[in-house]
């Protein structure tokens, strides 16, 4: 086996195809199903076990050789023929280049923050690893909430100094730090994206992207958290949509409320993106609760402050009639190509 071996070695080395034609005639004769290479792999299967230690390297080796000059002769052949078309043939058409395009999310992102733009809020961002203070604990999370466990939130060290570290579940750590770094009032919005464990599905996704909002201030009360909300719907759904909240709970608010929209593809006649109802849940609001206003430093007797969130996902999925989240991460450019007109 050895002595074939070196035989078609030598005669690969010495073999220099002068068109497409020998080359192919190469690769029958060697890396063919029926080729030479084969036949020594059938031969190897029927020699002894202290043979086959010898020998396996070896073949293989061979193997990589051949396959590796072929390679080489096969890109040769494909460039001399790319070439000879440029050089004779000057009428043919060039390589057309694709035109990139705005991403519907980045769209959308762009419009949320514009909105509140108008309404004074600036734009806040932090980072996306975080530790548990900022990401759970000063946003009022009992330990033992369900958040924390490992089925939600993708923890990249368990304890140290500031206790677990995690990609973060949601955009609410911003609003932790700016709370902690500065004094009221404060009138701002944090987009980001954000991390859960969760399946990925047409309807979820492991990563997504958020738009949170904190107003902290003397006085403020839940009129003004309505009210800023109405006008948000109303700039980026249109005067037509209706809007109603509903009681609910979170950690970090209380009173805590989702506000609802009426469906923007049924027009509230009932769809599968409403489940038949008429009405499409687009975020979580509520006052901050004092114990986070605490927690940050801030005097919960003489400030009080609104916040909400919201997914981008969600809002786009609305607005354009989107009904599959993975396309958002797929980078199709058929997909991507229908918000060219969108570009302003």
């Amino acid at each position: 086996m050895q002595a074939k071996i070196d035989q078609y070695t030598s005669e690969i080395n010495a073999f220099q195809p002068a068109n497409a034609d020998e080359l192919e005639s190469f690769r029958i004769k060697y890396l063919g199903s029926k080729g030479l290479i084969k036949d020594l792999f059938d031969e190897f299967k029927l020699v002894g076990p202290e043979e086959k230690r010898l020998f396996g390297k070896v073949l293989n080796e061979f193997k990589q050789h051949a396959e590796t000059k072929y390679q080489e002769w096969k890109e040769s052949f494909e460039t001399k023929v790319q070439n000879q078309g440029i050089e004779t043939d000057l009428t043919l058409p060039g390589e057309g280049i694709e035109l990139g395009s705005r991403h519907p999310l980045s769209l959308v992102r762009r419009e949320i923050v514009e909105i509140f733009k108008k309404l004074g809020f600036t734009v806040a961002e932090g980072p996306e690893i975080e530790d548990d203070w900022h990401n759970f604990s000063a946003l009022n999370f009992p330990e033992e909430h369900p958040a924390r466990d490992m089925q939600d939130t993708f923890f990249i060290k368990k304890g140290g100094e500031k206790g677990d570290i995690a990609l973060r579940t949601h955009t609410s750590s911003v609003q932790v730090r700016m709370m902690e770094q500065g004094k009221p009032p404060f009138r701002s919005i944090m987009p980001g994206r954000v991390y859960r464990n969760e399946a990925i599905s047409a309807r979820a996704h492991c990563f997504f992207h958020q738009i949170e909002g904190l107003y902290v201030d003397e006085n403020v009360s839940f009129a003004d958290l309505k009210q800023t909300l109405y006008y948000f719907v109303q700039e980026l759904y249109g005067e037509g949509t209706k809007v109603r909240f509903r009681p609910s709970y979170f950690p970090f608010t209380e009173p805590s409320a989702e506000m609802d929209i009426s469906c923007s593809l049924c027009k509230g006649d009932g769809c599968n993106m409403c489940k038949g109802s008429g009405w499409v849940e687009i975020l979580g609001c509520g006052m901050v609760d004092p114990n986070v206003l605490e927690n940050c430093g801030i005097d919960s007797k003489q400030y009080t402050g609104f916040a909400f969130g919201m997914g981008i996902e969600r809002i786009t999925n609305l607005k354009y009639e989107i009904k599959d989240l993975r396309l958002f991460s797929e980078n199709d450019i058929r997909f991507l190509k229908q918000f060219q007109s969108e570009i302003s």
